[in-house]
């Protein structure tokens, strides 16, 4: 069987290719790619001659039959327009159906847009939820965002730049105009700008300044509520009463409650020994 291997390209510097992704570009049958004229100029960059086909949302179903079939004659490049395919692309849809006619799936890494975002934004990045593209619709997008409101966790979006005031405006709305934002705009090209501010900040700022380029915006999270005693006693209670071992109980209870899980463990023991006491 021969292998799907999903390429990882520039998201705007093309130095930032890898050694293996330009090799595997190099030896594979065929290319499939979502935008094939940012294809080639990666390819004619590198003198790499593979031939090439385009692959994206609007021709998806009837690409995946000619996709396939070539897998069926030697090993097949997958890359998007730009960063790891798959994220905002059909590719997943190719991967799945490799898959199950028995094809082997390769992912060779490279830059990521939403990644390389999140670790410049100065955000946390330990836990974050990358949401693509914005609905395009008002009611759809503010409906996706109040979903995600209470949410602590950084949140990674893409914005096309006509759409980028319509969408902070909403993202204010939504989320509070308090909340800090890193508005990335032409990641890892010449003209490369990282603003730093709030919500509230970032719409008054393009507000007046005309939007240009292609634009990832990153998100603090909401604040967590720290829970008080009580609150923790009675969920660690209810589930140990369920026979959840202390460990996992207090693992549970403090990825809920705001609290270290060393903190929880330890009022765990207390109320045991408490319990034990009043038994006696």
């Amino acid at each position: 069987m021969s292998i799907l291997y999903l390429v990882g390209t520039p998201i705007g510097n093309l130095e930032d290719v890898t050694l293996r992704a330009l090799r595997v570009l190099e030896e594979a049958s065929l290319i499939a790619a979502e935008d094939t004229r940012r294809a080639r100029v990666l390819l004619e960059r590198y003198d790499i001659s593979t031939p090439v086909t385009s692959y994206f949302e609007g021709n998806r179903r009837r690409k995946l039959r000619k996709v396939l079939a070539a897998l069926e004659r030697g090993d097949v490049a997958l890359i998007s327009e730009a960063g790891m395919p798959g994220l905002s692309d059909p590719g997943y849809e190719l991967v799945r159906a490799a898959l199950e006619r028995g094809h082997r799936v390769v992912s060779v890494p490279g830059p990521s847009a939403p990644i390389t975002a999140l670790v410049v934004s100065g955000l946390p990045g330990d836990r974050f939820l990358y949401l693509g593209f914005l609905p395009r619709r008002p009611a759809q997008r503010r409906a996706l965002l109040e979903r995600v409101a209470a949410m602590a966790w950084t949140l990674v979006v893409f914005e096309a730049p006509h759409r980028l005031r319509e969408a902070l405006a909403d993202l204010e709305a939504v989320l509070g105009g308090d909340r800090p934002v890193a508005v990335c705009r032409e990641l890892t090209k010449q003209f490369e700008e990282i603003w730093r501010g709030t919500l509230s900040e970032a719409r008054a700022r393009f507000a007046t300044q005309e939007p240009r380029g292609e634009f990832t915006l990153v998100i603090g999270g909401a604040e967590e509520e720290k829970w008080d005693e009580e609150q923790v006693r009675a969920a660690l209670e209810e589930r140990l009463v369920r026979g959840v071992p202390r460990p996992q109980a207090a693992r549970e209870v403090a990825g809920l409650s705001g609290w270290g899980r060393r903190q929880v463990y330890e009022l765990g023991m207390q109320m045991g020994k408490s319990a034990r006491r009043k038994g006696c």
